[in-house]
């Protein structure tokens, strides 16, 4: 928990308590900002200081559940602010908001504690270096390849799939790569990290991972500071340990919703969407801290529920200017059973461009989306006239799109236990080879069904004559009523 300074003890009195907010009277001397007090039986209450009222009165906010106290109850100031544990000790663990350990294993001992509070680091520590950063998942790799040490988001609406993306990141990448991942749950289900912390642990992966949880059932000054706490944790492997950090976010909307919640409760006048005044700076002030430095690095993935899947959403908004890549995940793609359902066309990146990936990877993801882009365009034609009514030129572009589409597709190895299909961990080049074979019309003899669901390019001609059939008839029979083009 946190520290107390030495010296005298600072004591307020309650005045008013309304649900999370707390209104505390200190005769003495006023606590500053962001200062943690404690009040109630055993010190269970802890109050976070948001603003100071007056010369004698603070307004602070519940960081734990408010059930007893009461005007008059006494208050205590720790003279510090809200702290997190570092360390090599807190590998393997799973903590609280408060640093407190949650996975009922023994405490910890040995460990050092740091204020969740801290500045980014400055424009001249930061590297200027761009590098990419392999998940193994062919649609991001080709098309919105991650940047190490940059800042990615996964949006989407409910359902579509953002957290399995999310936990088969963390398989593919937790295994392969050298530094240490931290999982931060913001206001997601108890359920979900339980299921995660069992996961990682039968990987054998766990001894690098930090997870911290911050859960939807918790107050919103708790869901509002886990992240922080989380990255003062992934800092310290980057600052102290020279480590590089793999930092999950799982939700960052909830976190902009527990700061909307903590303004509400605060009195501030709403904005627009009944959003919070300062959202912008509240998230910058999380977001900024995520950086390269000449030490390491911290990657971070993030996933954004969007709010009725409107991207216009001013939370969708503000989060988008932060990051390098943006993975964005369509509903419409879900329903057709093409997994992971990223739409390639809304779905971009920063690092797409020839002088980081190179010509051809940049070249073969332009002819991606051009191919893609055409289908989109004909499928009204297709819906109301039918394939055959298209020349043969655009025939080929609906054939050579549709194959692209189902090659895009992946077996995760989160999900073989509900799919019955294995995981498979495909290699940028082979992701690349494969989908050049098929914009040079090399597989235009296979039928559709070979590529959906493979890994490597050379699966699907394996699966073709596996299933002990012939080179399938032209796509120009391929009828509008298939159910995808709609």
């Amino acid at each position: 928990m946190t520290r107390t300074s030495p010296g005298t003890v600072n004591k307020g009195v309650v005045v008013a308590v309304r649900g999370s907010v707390v209104d505390i009277r200190f005769d003495d001397h006023l606590p500053p900002i962001y200062s943690v007090l404690h009040a109630g039986e055993a010190d269970r209450i802890v109050i976070e200081v948001l603003a100071q009222r007056d010369a004698q009165h603070v307004r602070g906010i519940a960081l734990t559940p408010t059930q007893g106290l009461s005007r008059g109850a006494a208050v205590t100031d720790t003279g510090g602010p809200l702290m997190a544990p570092v360390g090599n000790h807190i590998l393997s663990r799973m903590f609280d908001v408060f640093g407190n350990t949650i996975d009922r294993e023994p405490p910890l001992t040995d460990i050092e504690w740091r204020s969740v509070h801290r500045a980014p680091p400055a424009l001249a520590q930061r590297s200027t270096r761009s590098e990419i950063f392999e998940t193994g998942i062919k649609v991001i790799d080709v098309l919105a390849p991650l940047e190490r040490g940059g800042k990615a988001g996964l949006f989407g609406g409910a359902g579509v799939g953002k957290t399995v993306l999310l936990t088969e990141m963390i398989h593919n990448m937790v295994g392969h790569q050298e530094g240490v991942s931290i999982f931060c749950g913001i206001g997601e289900r108890c359920r979900e990290g339980e299921e995660l912390h069992r996961e990682m642990q039968a990987a054998g992966v766990l001894q690098n991972m930090v997870m911290i949880f911050g859960q939807m059932n918790e107050p919103p000054g708790s869901r509002f500071r886990v992240g922080h706490a989380a990255l003062t944790m992934a800092e310290y492997f980057r600052d102290d340990e020279h480590r590089d950090v793999l930092l999950l976010i799982d939700n960052i909307f909830r976190f902009l919703q527990a700061g909307m919640e903590v303004s509400g409760l605060m009195g501030q006048m709403p904005s627009r969407l009944g959003y919070q005044p300062t959202m912008g700076t509240e998230l910058s002030q999380l977001e900024e801290r995520i950086a390269n430095t000449d030490n390491g690095s911290i990657t971070s993935i993030q996933a954004v529920y969007v709010p009725a899947d409107d991207f216009t959403d001013p939370a969708a908004v503000h989060t988008f200017s932060h990051l390098s890549s943006s993975i964005v995940l369509s509903r419409k793609r879900a329903s057709e059973g093409l997994f992971p359902a990223i739409d390639p066309l809304q779905s971009g990146s920063k690092m797409a461009t020839p002088g980081i990936v190179g010509q051809r990877h940049y070249d073969i993801a332009q002819e991606i989306r051009r191919t893609l882009a055409q289908y989109a365009d004909l499928k009204d034609i297709i819906a109301m006239l039918g394939l055959e009514q298209l020349s043969p030129e655009d025939r080929n572009v609906v054939a050579r799109a549709r194959r692209l589409e189902r090659f895009l597709t992946q077996p995760f190895f989160t999900t073989e236990q509900f799919t019955g299909r294995a995981g498979k961990l495909v290699s940028l080049q082979d992701a690349l080879d494969g989908c050049e074979r098929i914009l040079r019309d090399e597989f235009k003899d296979l039928s559709e069904t070979a590529f959906y669901m493979i890994g490597a390019i050379h699966e699907a001609e394996e699966k073709a004559r596996s299933a002990g059939k012939e080179p399938s008839e032209p796509p120009s029979s391929v009828t509008a009523g298939s159910g995808h083009e709609s």
